[in-house]
């Protein structure tokens, strides 16, 4: 195994490490799988894709934050626009298929109103280097720090509430900053009767959990062949500078994704279909409702 490989895979088992400790409905998942006998454990689960927010501001944002991912051999492909939700994404492919896909987007913070920007600039005003650039990235432990270390203060509750009432994403960037927004179980191994995302949801809403329902259960490409769906982001307690100031705010979530065969390969086997022969990318419909699972009109629900 090479040194970048064996750093990717301490980064990505740390990163999961922190997001299951936060994020109880993975544990859960799990668990109902394995009662319903989708699978005997959860190494069993690919993972699909990863993805992470940011703010897009000099010294940061995707520009800085892809630093890390390309040197352990990601590459970058297609870019995606959310004009109404001001962000530009970009995803990445592993350097090995069983690895998962990453999915970077950043907040255009330049679009936002004079109110915002200011608050988002004064709390990143500050920074006037890559942090990147001044990381070993062939130090796992330091890359996973990193992650988990803001660059900018513990905002101010007041100052995350503005962010919010004008755009979710800012708020939600500037409290959680690198934060693991979500990872992807891959549908397609999974037995059959479960390995599609409506039968799979149905799964889910009978074991208990709740799903992101904005524009549809299920999000699908217009190609009918990339179908996601994702639980709704669990409350959880954040503490806010300036004293004794906590506030439960929406936390990360669980996605699932399903990648059909596509049509020149619809004459293999089951048994014969891999990675390649399946829909690749991403969808920016889809995304953009994905988005939402952190959103007021998806955790303020009942």
């Amino acid at each position: 195994m090479s040194n970048k490989i064996a750093t990717l895979e301490a980064v990505l088992n740390a990163l999961m490490r922190r997001y299951r400790e936060r994020v109880p409905d993975v544990r859960a998942i799990v668990d109902a799988m394995i009662r319903e006998q989708l699978i005997y454990s959860e190494s069993e689960i690919e993972n699909d894709h990863i993805a992470f927010r940011s703010l897009g501001v000099p010294c940061l944002g995707i520009a800085s934050l892809e630093k890390v991912f390309l040197h352990l051999g990601y590459t970058r492909q297609d870019r995606y626009d959310f004009p109404t939700k001001k962000l530009n994404a970009y995803w990445y492919a592993p350097p090995a298929p069983h690895y998962p896909r990453i999915f970077l987007s950043e907040l255009r913070v330049r679009e936002l109103s004079e109110d915002s920007r200011s608050i988002i600039r004064r709390y990143t005003k500050h920074i006037f280097a890559d942090p990147v650039d001044g990381l070993d990235l062939n130090d796992p432990v330091a890359i996973d720090g990193f992650l988990h270390t803001s660059s900018w203060p513990v905002p101010r509750l007041d100052d995350y509430r503005s962010l919010v009432a004008e755009n979710e994403y800012a708020g939600w960037a500037i409290y959680n900053r690198y934060y693991l927004n979500h990872f992807t179980i891959a549908l397609n191994r999974l037995p059959n009767g479960y390995n599609r995302v409506e039968a799979f949801n149905g799964f889910l809403e009978r074991a208990g959990f709740r799903l992101n329902d904005a524009g549809g259960k299920v999000k699908t490409s217009p190609d009918g062949l990339l179908l996601q769906s994702s639980t709704v982001a669990r409350m959880v307690e954040a503490n806010f500078a300036g004293g004794h100031k906590s506030e439960l705010i929406p936390g990360s979530y669980v996605e699932f994704a399903e990648r059909r065969v596509l049509p020149e390969f619809a004459h293999l086997a089951p048994q014969d279909v891999r990675r390649e022969h399946r829909r690749e990318g991403f969808e920016a419909g889809n995304a953009d409702k994905i988005f939402e699972s952190t959103y007021s009109n998806q955790v303020g629900k009942n």
